[in-house]
């Protein structure tokens, strides 16, 4: 069994320049004012459509996600309506195969100190998780059949493709302090991406969070 921690890579996302001229100039076709457009016109006036609440703009321009973590999170970030999602299939994937490594890959629970009594009751179960599905497999019981025995903290490779009002939504969600700690622990410095990539659109969103961002930045593991 191997034990990892959580990480994301970015797929796709244009230059943030980029995405700010090319919604600039669909924002502006809302009030006929292309005239104004300059070289450096397209922050400030951004930012004046995020604070109006004049969001439907920013939809014109998309970002893909590629996110690995436990299958629990991702049944919450599924729950996004306006995205597309391609997920590691359990019913295909037999993990009891070479390019898997012949074992299951579960995620840290990073609550749970390494070492604590709950940590170990944590990886006893997972072991009994492993020790199931393998046995199954073994005895002639299809991938599909099998993953009956998976625990939620199994790790799972997600590909997430939203336009930019999504991820706004999806960050403000997800960041919050209401939310699940492992959803957290991926999002927060996720958001911490987009921001450095597209300020103006995540300014507001990362002053919320960016006294908490250092913490779950160290418990996100760098993409393999």
């Amino acid at each position: 069994m191997k034990v990892i921690d959580p990480y994301y890579e970015i797929l796709f996302m244009p230059d943030g320049q980029e995405i700010m001229k090319h919604l600039e100039l669909a924002a502006r076709t809302c009030y006929k004012s292309e005239e104004k457009i300059t070289e450096d016109s397209a922050e400030t006036f951004l930012a004046r459509i995020i604070k109006s609440g004049h969001e439907s703009v920013i939809e014109h321009a998309s970002a893909s996600v590629r996110i690995i973590c436990d299958r629990g999170v991702s049944h919450e970030l599924v729950r996004h309506r306006l995205c597309s999602f391609s997920q590691e299939s359990t019913r295909y994937a037999n993990y009891s195969k070479q390019k898997f490594g012949n074992e299951i890959t579960v995620i840290r629970p990073f609550f749970f100190e390494t070492g604590s009594e709950r940590y170990r009751e944590w990886e006893t179960a997972m072991q009994a998780c492993e020790r199931a599905y393998l046995s199954l497999l073994s005895a002639g019981a299809k991938a599909q059949e099998a993953r009956s025995v998976l625990p939620n903290s199994l790790k799972t490779d997600i590909v997430v493709t939203a336009n930019i009002r999504e991820w706004r939504h999806i960050f403000k969600l997800r960041c919050a302090r209401a939310s699940h700690p492992q959803m957290r622990q991926v999002m927060l410095p996720l958001l911490e991406t987009f921001h450095s990539r597209i300020p103006v659109l995540f300014d507001t969103l990362y002053e919320t969070h960016k006294e908490e961002i250092p913490v779950f930045r160290d418990r996100v593991a760098p993409p393999a």
